[in-house]
């Protein structure tokens, strides 16, 4: 079982995308939403509040 690597939700098998860069990184996406904002618009997910990495990291501080 995989997990989004913007905003952390688990993915069911069969479902989401994996993305694999350059650098033999590899980066799993439950949606276009996630994928769009990390790979297009360069957005980090600890500052994106809708992600549940923010809130995680919030409730550190």
């Amino acid at each position: 079982m995989a997990k989004c690597t913007f905003c952390g939700n688990n993915l069911k098998r069969g479902t989401g995308k994996m993305y694999v860069q350059k650098d033999a990184k590899i980066l799993y996406f439950c949606s276009m939403k996630c994928e769009k904002n990390m790979l297009k618009l360069k957005r980090k997910p600890i500052t994106t509040k809708w992600s549940s990495r923010y809130e995680k990291q919030r409730k550190k501080e």
